[in-house]
């Protein structure tokens, strides 16, 4: 259910009194909150991307990569190679990332 969904049922539910404003009002701001805290993960998650000191091959990228999506290192250091053999972007992002993110 959409969050304008979740509200006119809340809505609802208070024109018929099931809810009382007060409780309208704290349900409301729960949806409301729950919403912004989805798009917050994302940004957090990029903030806390470090290069790895302890699981690196070369830079450290694609262990930093893991830790922060929970994902293998090595799935990510595969992806990494397949890009590279198929049209080289594989290797201009793993520099890129090698250079601007920082080691933890």
């Amino acid at each position: 259910m959409s969050l304008v969904d979740e509200l006119a049922r809340l809505e609802e539910m208070r024109a018929r009194g099931t809810l009382s404003e007060d409780e309208f009002q704290r349900a409301k701001a729960r949806l409301i909150g729950e919403q912004a805290a989805e798009s917050v993960p994302a940004a957090s998650a990029l903030n806390r991307l470090r290069r790895s000191r302890s699981d690196k091959w070369l830079g450290g990228v694609c262990a930093g990569i893991g830790q922060v999506s929970g994902i293998e290192a090595w799935i990510w250091r595969l992806l990494f190679v397949l890009l590279f053999m198929f049209g080289g972007t594989g290797l201009v992002v793993y520099l890129l990332l090698w250079i601007f993110v920082p080691l933890e």
